[in-house]
């Protein structure tokens, strides 16, 4: 059996988040998406965790679902820490996702961490903390909880991130960098990129959605393989390289990712001037706009580089596969013409969603005739395109998300119009 799971998420108590983010929409769209196993998010704000000791109660080991409901949506809980200090000389600004294994344990971590800044701030509190002695505070409250650095490649806030990260594992977490058992690819870079990277091959590659509002859910997921399910099994599996240990364990079979080119720092870039520079175009330059003087804001590729002792299309033996995918309304939206909130594009989602099963099932399973049978040729076409990689893509850049595209401008013009759904 196949469960996909999406650890990274956050609650209407984060910055910048939908208020609609609370957990009986995260229940109702983990089934919308096809998402079986959700993170919690924010577990630390205390309003948030007031809600999840209210309105969750226990699965299977580890796992919780909604009191009173038949619901198969699982949460996990998780949550993502901020962790802004000074080391080596340099400003650190590093986001950790924590996973924990009971509520128990969530309030240990969270009494702790409120000694030290204030949780009610933000469901994401930033903390003056080495990411180090976060590690050694939770690992301390239980063994059993998991500490992944976010999206690892991010320029600000990422363990190898061009403006505030380190070169290295263990240059971070020093003697507890042997406890960090995963690292999380982000929406700028996948697999293939981070493989190039020595420490990103010691370690379990996960990728999440890092969502802010119920559409993005799913955009970044796991998926395991096994009989059971288990806080015990998707952490086991993690620390294993996916595992598994033994027959009735998970197993990682894959990561769905978004296309790297698509997240907002890939290319290097000034968003002011609106330069966009690959590594080799920002190098002419010295790294510097050349519009302003100002230094670029190095992008995931270009920090790839820096540290890479690996060349590009290298690929490990026994690498767990992943594969890239174009969120099903951002397809629509591209064949109708229009933009993602619209009417026209929900309609056809829906329509896509109560005949196919979920978005997972519709993206990744569902025959040519089966997508041909409910919605637009045109549609169907577009996400076989999309299964098959046949993208093309304007990488984002300092801020700015990427555009992927699946038809041609050619192909543009003998798409159907909109106005043919009404």
């Amino acid at each position: 059996m196949k469960f996909i799971a999406d650890f990274h998420i956050h609650s209407k108590y984060s910055r910048a988040t939908s208020p609609q983010m609370d957990l009986e929409n995260l229940d109702k769209w983990a089934k919308i998406k096809g998402i079986n196993v959700l993170g919690t998010g924010d577990f630390t704000h205390p309003e948030w965790f007031k809600n999840l000791k209210e309105k969750l109660e226990p699965a299977e080991s580890g796992l919780f679902k909604l009191k009173k409901t038949n619901s198969e949506a699982r949460f996990i809980l998780t949550s993502e820490i901020s962790c802004i200090y000074s080391k080596a000389g340099r400003v650190r600004k590093i986001h950790i996702v924590v996973f924990a294994p009971s509520l128990a344990i969530v309030e240990k971590i969270n009494t702790q961490l409120s000694w030290i800044g204030n949780l009610k701030a933000d469901g994401r509190p930033i903390l003056g903390l080495d990411a180090k002695e976060l590690a050694k505070i939770v690992l301390n409250i239980s063994e059993d909880c998991l500490i992944v650095p976010a999206h690892c490649m991010t320029p600000w806030f990422g363990i190898f991130g061009s403006k505030s990260g380190f070169d290295s594992i263990e240059e971070c977490f020093e003697d507890y960098s042997r406890y960090i058992f995963a690292l999380e690819t982000g929406l700028s870079a996948d697999p293939e990129m981070l493989w190039r990277i020595p420490d990103c091959r010691k370690v379990t590659l996960i990728s999440n959605s890092d969502a802010h509002s119920m559409a993005k859910l799913g955009r970044e997921v796991n998926v395991f393989e096994g009989d059971k399910l288990s806080y015990q099994a998707i952490a086991s599996a993690i620390k294993n390289k996916g595992g598994p240990t033994s027959a009735d364990s998970l197993k990682l079979i894959y990561t769905v990712e978004f296309y790297p080119q698509e997240g907002k720092y890939h290319f290097d870039g000034h968003r002011e001037c609106d330069i966009s520079f690959s590594p080799q175009e920002s190098k002419k330059y010295n790294n510097i706009c050349p519009k302003c003087g100002r230094p670029l804001t190095i992008g995931v590729l270009n920090r790839v580089e820096q540290i890479a002792d690996k060349p590009e299309g290298f690929k490990p033996i026994k690498a767990i596969p992943f594969k890239s995918l174009v969120p099903l309304q951002e397809i629509i939206a591209e064949v109708l013409g229009t933009g993602v909130g619209t009417k026209g594009v929900s309609k056809e989602y829906q329509k896509l969603i109560e005949n196919l099963g979920n978005e997972f099932n519709v993206l990744l399973e569902a025959s040519q005739t089966d997508l041909d049978s409910v919605t637009l040729p045109e549609i169907a076409k577009g996400i076989i395109m999309v299964r098959g990689g046949k993208v093309q893509i304007e990488p984002g850049y300092d801020g700015v998300f990427g555009k992927v595209r699946i038809f041609s401008k050619k192909e543009h013009k003998n798409l159907v119009k909109q106005k043919t759904l009404f």
